[in-house]
């Protein structure tokens, strides 16, 4: 779903952003208005973007924009017009490449078999190598994602059959990936063979759904029948679905921040209940970093499961000692250095009855830059709380991701500059721990990181890159050529 320029991670949001939100359903006469419904439960996963292509009876049909799903799809006009059996749709949160239309995902293009519709969640690690060779070939590019290579590989492949072509491109592609695409007849489904990204199967009365997270099957009533596996070639058709697996065995690395962060807590995530596995974390959290305290304050939404984990084996009373706003729109205008300080609160706000005079844990998923965290913890200390421990439910992220993943670059984020007790001093607290990473996996997994090899991705919190990133390495991410792109 990427391009090939990291954008500015904005200064003011201190948050991890998952890239993109993948959904298809082939073979219901509402497929469009499923798809729909199925973007809204993955909303979460992008917030920038978001589109849909309809396939009826020769004609595909294509509507995308910037904005939210409720604001794009809520139009009858539009949906009207996305007639059709079988619909892929996409939300986009840029990790890398420029947020405008013509980076808005599906991605469509003509080929000599038809046409082909294609969405796309993480990144190619060597998406501009290969860009960069195909644009010597005679390539013409649309856009600055790196899903557009996928399609100009499948375009000069010299296979002849659409799934032939779609496996030759995968086989040249490094990354991360869960993608889905549509063709007149046929809609497919994808992960690369390591998993990072997720992407699950339903069941819809008898037509077949695809989507990143069970939550936007539950949406339409739809029934989970399985995950997609890894390096996994899933084809849907008339004739029902059948499986290819186009590449060699490989040890899953699925992301393990989908269980810290991305998927939303009531998704079915790789078989384990998402939240489940964050009350899990808080309790392994709890035991491993206890302090003499009054009460648990999750830093909301994402902290809440934590929280009431850590509290619960703490024995720790839990309260909501802070409300979030979750009217805010991520365009808001800050037009004063004075304003951009008091931006935080726009988001979130002490309940003071709550804070007052006590001895408080913070519990939050993760520090990145760390501006969020010192903002909320003045927000404590003004509300009168007379001690503040902070305790966070991931290891420290000391490493950028280029599997998907907006971070920003490695020497801004916190805990790549500064130890635990320097970053406690920055943000303000009488204390800090971070979950540690084996007993990150054993909430998550039951077993040590370092019992065998990891089997999860956890490379920002490690620096354990199990991807070549080959762009990277070769230097091969364009500046200067991507930033006017990008303006236009």
């Amino acid at each position: 779903m990427a391009g090939f320029v990291r954008p500015a991670h904005p200064e003011g949001d201190s948050r991890p952003r998952d890239g993109c939100g993948v959904f298809a359903v082939f073979g219901h006469v509402d497929a469009s208005a499923h798809t729909a419904l199925g973007l809204h439960a993955l909303q979460h996963r992008g917030q920038e973007s978001a589109g849909i292509v309809s396939y009826d009876n020769g004609h595909f049909n294509t509507h995308r924009s910037l904005g939210l799903v409720g604001d794009i799809f809520s139009s009858p006009n539009v949906m009207d017009r996305l007639t059709g059996n079988a619909a892929v749709g996409h939300v986009r949160y840029s990790t890398t490449g420029g947020t405008v239309l013509r980076n808005v995902q599906p991605l469509f293009a003509e080929f000599s078999f038809g046409g082909l519709a294609i969405a796309h969640n993480g990144n190619f690690t060597n998406g501009y190598s290969l860009r960069r060779e195909l644009v010597k070939r005679g390539s013409i590019f649309q856009s600055t994602t790196d899903t557009e290579v996928l399609i100009h590989l499948m375009a000069t492949s010299s296979y002849h059959a659409v799934e032939d072509r779609m496996i030759d491109a995968l086989r040249q592609i490094e990354g991360a990936y869960s993608i889905v695409a549509m063709t007149n007849d046929t809609v497919f489904g994808v992960r690369d063979p390591l998993g990072v990204r997720p992407l699950v199967i339903g069941v819809l009365d008898d037509s077949a759904v695809l989507a990143s997270e069970t939550c936007a099957l539950d949406i339409i009533g739809a029934e989970f029948v399985r995950d997609v596996r890894p390096g996994e070639l899933v084809v849907i058709d008339a004739e029902g679905l059948h499986s290819v697996s186009p590449f060699p065995a490989a040890r899953h690395r699925f992301c393990v921040f989908e269980y810290i962060y991305f998927a939303r807590p009531d998704s079915v995530v790789e078989g384990a209940g998402v939240y489940e596995i964050r009350k899990r974390i808080g309790a392994e959290l709890a035991r491993e970093a206890p302090v003499a305290a009054d009460v648990v304050v999750p830093v909301p939404d994402s902290g809440t499961p934590a929280a009431m984990g850590y509290a619960s084996e703490a024995q720790i009373a839990f309260d909501l000692g802070i409300t979030r706003n979750h009217y805010i729109g991520r365009t808001f205008i800050e037009p004063t250095d004075q304003i951009r300080h008091l931006g935080v609160r726009l988001k979130h706000n002490a309940n003071r009855a709550s804070i007052a005079g006590r001895r408080i844990v913070l519990v939050d998923d993760s520090i990145v830059r760390g501006t969020t965290s010192t903002k909320i913890v003045e927000m404590m200390r003004e509300a009168g709380a007379a001690e503040v421990h902070m305790r966070i439910a991931s290891p420290p992220i000391a490493d950028s991701c280029y599997y998907g993943v907006d971070t920003p670059e490695k020497e801004k984020l916190l805990a790549s500059r500064l130890n635990v007790e320097e970053i406690a001093t920055a943000i303000g607290v009488d204390s800090l721990a971070y979950l540690s990473i084996d007993g990150l996996y054993r909430a998550t997994a039951g077993a040590n990181r370092n019992d065998e090899a990891p089997q999860f991705c956890d490379a920002c919190l490690s620096g354990d890159y199990p991807i070549r990133l080959i762009d990277q390495e070769d230097g091969d991410i364009p500046t200067q050529l991507s930033l006017l792109m990008e303006q236009v």
